[in-house]
């Protein structure tokens, strides 16, 4: 059994190992670090190889032999075994079995609890020491059993049916639980978190899941009964259909074979045998279909039942919801608030009114204001602008000629020099003041150029606007 364990690596320390495996001191108190440690450590191991083996139980018996290291067991098991049992982590299996229904003691696993009983009562008459077949349940592992036991059946081909035979359960939980033992654990596990109930039916144990939506399992009703039963019909003549289909083909190949010996008679009987079986068969395959039609109806039924408790619920809901609510007081509450839409309107219309006419003697005010602001504007202009001439207001006259005329004419021709003697000329000049000031004078004379360019060609288009207008006006009648 140790070649099944992984065992620590300081397990082959002398001296470590020579400490864990001395037994402990009667008082705690007197060294808290190591009675912690060595405890801590044996623990750890105790989960650690029950969990390696595939087992939810432990016994002193079994853990000697399991840690067995140089002709030598560990002389602090049986305390380990007690203080476990105090925190919680173990129980003994007549008590995890007591605490459930006494559904359980009716076929309870008998194996488990003939044994245990027997420390049970030396525990009552006074006795503290462990006997070495005492059997023990460590409550984490058998809580994860039991949830891989409930994912097991889920996965399974039976998830469809809420009842399995205690067989059927042994069957698709074999790679979960190592042994019977085992799987009685978990489904104790199971029946305390109301997951699953155990029950007999006619010297079988059945086992009742809790199906998905339902927090806790429902006892086993006779209309499970009675589901289950069909299932078990039902599976039953499908394998003698399956059977009778094999037998009917059988015969129909010894046909072929003695008809080809030439053994025509034999042949017939064989074919004649191949018919009856063949009728069986359809006979009950027909049994089978009305089995399943059954079973469809039920779970129809079943569905059905559903919806009307869910009708039931939304009528009892909706009924609660609409206690005090009635049709004249709904009424009662349109009008209020119809009433007060009305006085809200009038209201928006009185004020509506008066900002109006608020606004007409804002706009008059405004007006006085602007001519106010213009006088003031007119006082306060410098003495500077007033010495200046007026603004014309009407139109250049063709009088306006001799100052055009006065302006020099506007080069026609290229100027006499190229690009690249203006480059040379550019790079002669040094950023000395002279420099500056030729090229402060040269630009100035470029701009004053283009801009005297551009008001002679807006003057004359303006004249030849007014020459083409001109006849226009005059044909204006006098006003």
């Amino acid at each position: 059994m140790t070649s099944e364990v992984s065992l620590p690596a300081e397990w082959d320390d002398d001296e470590r190992m020579n400490f864990l495996f001395s037994d402990f001191k009667e008082n705690r108190d007197v060294n808290t670090t190591d009675w912690d440690s060595k405890m801590d450590f044996w623990t750890a191991l105790i989960l650690k190889s029950c969990r390696d083996r595939g087992s939810v139980c432990v016994n002193l018996q079994d853990l000697n032999q399991t840690f067995r290291r140089q002709d030598r067991s560990p002389l602090g098991l049986p305390t380990v075994l007690q203080s476990m049992a105090r925190c919680g982590k173990i129980q003994r299996e007549s008590e995890f079995a007591a605490n459930v229904d006494c559904g359980w003691l009716s076929w309870g696993v008998g194996l488990l609890l003939v044994k245990p009983l027997k420390w049970t009562f030396s525990t009552l008459l006074g006795s503290s020491r462990v006997p070495l077949e005492e059997s023990f349940v460590v409550i984490e592992l058998v809580k994860e059993k039991a949830a891989e036991l409930l994912r097991a059946y889920h996965s399974s081909e039976f998830s469809n049916c809420s009842i399995v035979s205690f067989q059927e359960l042994c069957s698709f939980s074999s790679d979960v639980c190592a042994d019977e033992s085992t799987l009685c654990m978990a489904l104790l596990q199971l029946q305390r978190d109301k997951q699953v109930t155990v029950s007999l039916h006619e010297g079988e144990k059945i086992v009742k899941f809790c199906q998905p939506g339902q927090e806790r399992v429902s006892p086993v009703s006779d209309v499970d009964v009675g589901i289950y039963q069909l299932q078990r019909s039902e599976k039953l003549l499908g394998e003698r259909v399956q059977k009778l289909s094999l037998e009917a083909n059988k015969c129909k190949e010894e046909a072929r074979v003695l008809l080809r010996e030439g053994k025509k008679s034999q042949a017939l009987r064989c074919l004649r045998g191949r018919k009856r079986v063949e009728r069986r068969a359809d006979n009950l395959f027909a049994k089978v279909e009305s089995i399943r039609e059954i079973l469809d109806r039920i779970a129809q039924s079943q569905t059905d039942k559903m919806v009307m408790q869910a009708y039931q619920a939304g009528v009892a809901a909706l009924r609660l919801s609409l206690k005090d609510v009635t049709v004249e007081r709904a009424e009662s509450l349109v009008d209020q608030i119809q009433e007060l839409c009305d006085t809200q309107d009038e209201v928006n219309e009185a004020l509506s009114t008066g900002v109006t006419a608020a606004g007409l003697l804002f706009y008059e005010d405004v007006d006085e204001l602007e001519d106010e602001l213009k006088s003031l504007l007119e006082e306060s202009k410098p003495d500077s602008i007033s010495g200046l001439p007026a603004v014309p207001t009407k139109g250049l006259q063709p009088s306006g000629e001799p100052f055009l005329s006065s302006l020099p004419d506007a080069p026609r021709s290229h100027l006499n020099i190229t690009a690249e003697q203006l480059e040379e000329e550019l790079n002669k000049l040094t950023l000395t003041d002279s420099g500056l000031y030729f090229l402060h004078f040269f630009l100035w004379w470029t701009v004053v150029y283009v801009f005297r360019n551009n008001i002679r060609s807006t003057l004359c288009l303006g004249s030849q606007k007014k020459k083409v207008t001109s006849p226009a006006k005059r044909l204006e009648p006098a006003q």
